[in-house]
């Protein structure tokens, strides 16, 4: 399994429409609010084969009111 982030930036008036889409996505477990240069941050799961390219090209980019997308790559979770 590995885990990623999605930092969303989103077009005007449309972060709460692209969330509750967002929380639709099988492998996106939670979605965020966040202040700064991006609208929304999406905590994803993918199994450990899937490409993360392909997935953020394909299941998270195309959601309506999407702007632009900054993902992030995790290595190890410390407890």
């Amino acid at each position: 399994m590995q885990t990623i982030f999605i930092q969303v930036k989103c077009e005007l008036g449309q972060a709460y429409k692209v969330a509750d889409a967002a929380i639709e996505v099988e492998q996106v477990s939670e979605v965020y609010s966040t202040s700064g240069h991006y609208d929304l941050m999406m905590k994803c799961y993918l199994p450990a084969d899937e490409d993360i390219g392909h997935f953020v090209n394909e299941s998270i980019q195309p959601l309506a009111g999407i702007r632009d997308t900054f993902t992030i790559i995790t290595f190890k979770a410390f407890n």
